[in-house]
């Protein structure tokens, strides 16, 4: 199974990336998930196991480093890479 994780962290920062999303980042990043950084979060996918890890050390790092909240989503993907959630057939 793959799962998609997007999350942001707070408090936010216009002037740069404060050290908790840094350490969120790097979660993904050690994990060796795809990351996709936007403007209003960040996305990774990888594998069952390889999220699930990464949730736990972004959580514990995200909150080390200074996080106050952390927002956090996780679907399941299909073979097509969708979220099972979003797929047509399950629409209608």
């Amino acid at each position: 199974m793959r799962l998609k994780v997007e999350f942001t962290t707070e408090p936010f920062a216009l002037d740069g990336f404060p050290e908790h999303a840094k350490a969120a980042r790097r979660a993904m990043d050690l994990a060796g998930l795809a990351v996709d950084v936007g403007p209003f979060g960040t996305s990774a996918e990888g594998s069952a196991t390889d999220a699930l890890a990464a949730i736990t050390r972004l959580l514990q790092d995200s909150l080390a480093s200074g996080a106050t909240r952390i927002s956090l989503q996780v679907s399941t993907l299909g073979e097509d890479g969708l979220p099972i959630a979003d797929r047509e057939e399950d629409s209608q």
